[in-house]
């Protein structure tokens, strides 16, 4: 802040100091920004690059026409699909929901060990994609569909109890005070004042994560824990393109359709 010749503050958007601090960072960034291209220039192929606009029109050319009769064989596998994501969300569910209470700090049995846990297991869930859990449960369980709901389910119980527990901490303490008041036990509170709170942000954000399962399902098939990403696989793999953009069709649809269901449902609910 310097001073007019009045005598009066001249405001300033910042110091000589903070202005070169700013230049300082964005040149920084830029030599990163440098730097980062030269890494990534080095182990790239740019033939492969300069050849990528012929190669795609010509994978798209023959994607075209849409094997329409292929149809019938995808309605069991998308079936199988939408049956992993709903049974891989009701897994989280059952399993995400008791999981906040143990994590809300204020609904933990005990601050010092139970919450530190439950934090640790809903960020184990968080930072393991569900391909990684299915290529794990492959192995242990086989291929098949088993292996694709509990991969749902375990990639889903970090997000469901997560937003969970932050909503049981945001509660109205007053309600909870209300019911304490009459001689209500601990449970009983839970029962009246807590969990009336947050059921509607519960079923929000239940039904939100079926909608997330729903298009991450549909390529697990990819690495054999079934659903439409089996047969997405085969096709690639015999490059049947005009199956893949059936496929894709396919998946378009029933992604469309669940968006509207998620939307319907959580405006009916909230």
């Amino acid at each position: 802040m310097s001073r007019t010749a009045d005598d009066l503050p001249e405001w300033r958007r910042r110091t000589t100091a903070g202005d070169f601090a700013v230049w300082g960072a964005w040149l920084a960034g830029l030599a990163l920004t440098v730097a980062c291209f030269e890494f990534i220039s080095g182990r790239t192929i740019w033939a492969f690059v300069w050849d990528a606009p012929t190669q795609g029109a010509d994978l798209v050319q023959r994607m075209f026409p849409p094997a329409w009769t292929y149809a019938d064989v995808l309605w069991k596998p998308m079936w199988d699909t939408i049956n992993i994501a709903t049974l891989g969300t009701l897994l989280a569910i059952a399993i995400g929901f008791p999981m906040a209470f143990l994590a809300a700090h204020n609904t933990t049995p005990s601050v010092l060990f139970v919450r530190p846990v439950m934090l640790f297991l809903i960020v184990s869930s968080r930072s393991i994609n569900s391909l990684i859990w299915a290529l794990i449960l492959v192995i242990v369980f086989g291929p098949g569909m088993l292996a694709g709901i509990l991969a749902i389910g375990l990639r889903s119980v970090g997000f469901i109890a997560k937003l969970t527990y932050e909503a049981i901490e945001e509660i109205d303490r007053t309600q909870v005070e209300a019911v304490t008041a009459t001689g209500a036990s601990n449970p009983q509170v839970l029962a009246w004042a807590i969990v009336p709170q947050i059921m509607p942000a519960f079923a929000g954000i239940s039904v939100f994560r079926w909608d997330i399962n729903i298009r991450e399902a549909t390529v697990l098939g990819l690495v054999g824990a079934g659903g439409i990403g089996m047969q997405l696989q085969a096709s690639i793999n015999t490059l049947a393109w005009p199956q893949v953009t059936m496929i894709f069709i396919l998946i378009l649809g029933t992604v469309v359709v669940s968006e509207w269901v998620s939307a319907r449902v959580r405006h009916a609910v909230i």
